[in-house]
């Protein structure tokens, strides 16, 4: 696995610890991520997003890793205490310097729009 993949997955394994300084250390200073519900532009506001949600989480289990140079792509199972259960997710990681430059998250949204009560 690259350096890149290692960091990928270390850094999925590190949210879903709550280890959230830990997963600081990963982010560039350009970091930006897209996903279903929210957007951001640097990192605090991602972190501080994914904090609040965290409570939710029960675990994470990697299914698989692609690395291309600096693209990683992290497929894995999100298991919540939410009704949306368990989710399969697609992060899509592009590093930059050594850091994750930007994320794209990609997942059947559905489940937790319905759990958080929207449509």
């Amino acid at each position: 696995m690259s350096n890149a993949a290692d960091a990928a997955e270390t850094f999925i394994q590190s949210i879903a610890a709550g280890e959230f300084e830990a997963a600081r250390q990963f982010l560039g200073s350009d970091f930006s991520f897209e996903g279903p519900f929210d957007t951001f532009s640097s990192a605090e506001p991602y972190l501080a997003a994914i904090r609040q949600l965290h409570a939710m989480v029960l675990g994470v289990k990697i299914k698989k890793v692609f690395a291309d140079g600096d693209d990683v792509c992290v497929l894995y199972d999100l298991s919540t205490n939410s009704p949306a259960g368990t989710a399969f997710i697609c992060e899509w990681m592009r590093f930059r310097g050594g850091k994750i430059a930007s994320v794209r998250a990609v997942f059947d949204a559905r489940p937790f729009a319905a759990a958080f009560g929207g449509a």
